[in-house]
């Protein structure tokens, strides 16, 4: 998992391993440079100083004998002598300091003329300076990594034990489920005896704030089951008594319109309140998923609309060029479709609504009053309303078509001009074709 490869833990072990790499090099780098300031610097100054005390040997003693020590070889050739004496690797060489190569013995050399045209050699011994460099540069660099590496895995540990605690709360807040989050473990007696200081505080507060979240988890789920019946049961009763009354011949004409828009009133606020509790539940609306054929709900929701242009010069009207089928709770496209066209009827007041079926798509299309750009770029705000501002209506009708578009991945599209009309298109993603 993500978590595992970028967790505390491991940037941890990086930061250290990064952190001794880092001063390793550096040891190393520093020791190679005392190494050349040994080989190139002290050595040759010593030689130097040898040769110096032996020019003033030789001014007091001409027999006086060159330096022949464990560590140090010298040669002496007098003003005009011959060279036979010297070994063969010292003879090309002029006055000042050489280092020979490894295959000629790797020496330090030291050559020097004084006034009277002697020439003197000395030479160090390679080993010698091999050694020196061991015992004052890679010993001590030895000791130094192993202090070093024994300390910063010491830290390391330390710091592992320091956020293990938050490790083991990030896996337990990992596995909570987000619609029924588990916090019983993040009870001040279920947590492990190393959560202290600022980890206690934080899974104390986890656990207050997972607790009222199924608190509030349990009561949506109360209300939503409880608005449910005690809301649709009254809406049930008037909808039955407005059916039964219009039965009543005896009705005045003014009783049989107050009598239609008490209908058009339930029609409308059954539909809210379904709109509404489908919203109102996370993730989950409660309804059955199915494969359905979408022509079967346009047609049913354009029978129920005429009843809204029943009493203006407005023909309604499907055109079904496609058919296609969708999995998901038919009651949702009911839902959003019934409130689009409850709102081109409402705002047509002669013309025409016409609803389009072609193969991934839905479109409602009204010769209304239409929308100006202003109007159609706030569209979906909720409880704004464009148009004509006299017509009855709440101004949320778009804003749930939008709510339940975003919820379903089906995307609404609003093409509108003043004076013209609307065009509301809904896509879906298609599901193979129907058999």
């Amino acid at each position: 998992m993500a978590t595992a490869r970028s967790g505390l833990r491991r940037k941890i072990w990086v930061a250290f391993i990064l952190q001794a790499a880092a001063i390793s090099f550096a040891a190393v780098l520093g020791v190679y440079g005392a190494s050349a300031v040994l080989k190139h610097v002290l050595i040759q100054r010593a030689l130097q100083e040898e040769a110096t005390h032996y020019w003033q040997r030789l001014a007091g003693d001409s027999q006086a004998q060159v330096p022949d020590t464990y560590n140090m070889t010298g040669f002496l050739v007098p003003a005009g002598g011959s060279q036979d004496a010297l070994p063969d690797k010292l003879k090309p060489l002029d006055v000042g300091f050489h280092a020979l190569p490894r295959a000629e013995g790797g020496s330090l050399v030291l050559v020097e003329r004084d006034g009277n045209g002697h020439m003197l050699y000395l030479l160090f011994k390679q080993e010698q300076v091999d050694s020196l460099a061991f015992w004052f540069g890679m010993a001590p660099l030895a000791i130094v990594l192993v202090v070093i590496y024994v300390i910063a895995w010491s830290t390391y540990r330390t710091s592992k034990r320091a956020v293990s605690p938050v490790i083991w709360l990030a896996s337990q807040v990992q596995r909570w489920d987000p619609k029924k989050p588990e916090s019983s473990a993040l009870r001040p007696e279920n947590l492990p005896v190393d959560v202290e200081g600022e980890t206690l505080v934080l899974a104390s507060s986890l656990h207050d704030f997972a607790s009222r979240i199924e608190s509030f988890v349990e009561r949506e789920r109360d209300f939503t089951r409880d608005a449910s019946h005690e809301l649709r049961t009254p809406l049930t009763v008037i909808r039955v008594a407005g059916d039964m009354m219009e039965g009543d011949e005896n009705l005045t004409p003014m009783s049989r319109r107050a009598l239609k828009r008490i209908q058009g009133a339930g029609r409308d606020m059954e539909a809210l309140i379904e709109a509404f509790l489908i919203l109102a539940r996370e993730g989950d609306t409660g309804l059955p998923d199915d494969d359905f054929a979408v022509s079967s709900v346009v047609e049913e929701e354009v029978e129920k609309a005429r009843v809204l242009v029943a009493t203006k010069p407005v023909e309604l009207r499907l055109v079904k060029e496609d058919d296609f089928h969708l999995h998901a709770p038919a009651r949702v496209l009911s839902v959003l479709l019934s409130n689009l066209l409850r709102n081109a009827c409402h705002y047509t007041d002669e013309g025409s609504v016409t609803v389009y079926l072609r193969r991934g798509s839905i479109a409602v299309a009204d010769t209304g009053v239409g929308m100006t750009p202003d109007e159609l770029a706030r569209v979906f705000e909720p409880f704004y309303r464009g148009g004509d501002r006299k017509k009855d209506g709440q101004g949320i009708g778009l804003s749930i078509v939008q709510r339940l578009s975003q919820r379903y991945g089906w995307p609404v599209r609003l093409e509108s001009e003043a004076g013209k009309g609307t065009v509301a298109t809904i896509s879906f993603p298609l599901l193979p074709p129907m058999a």
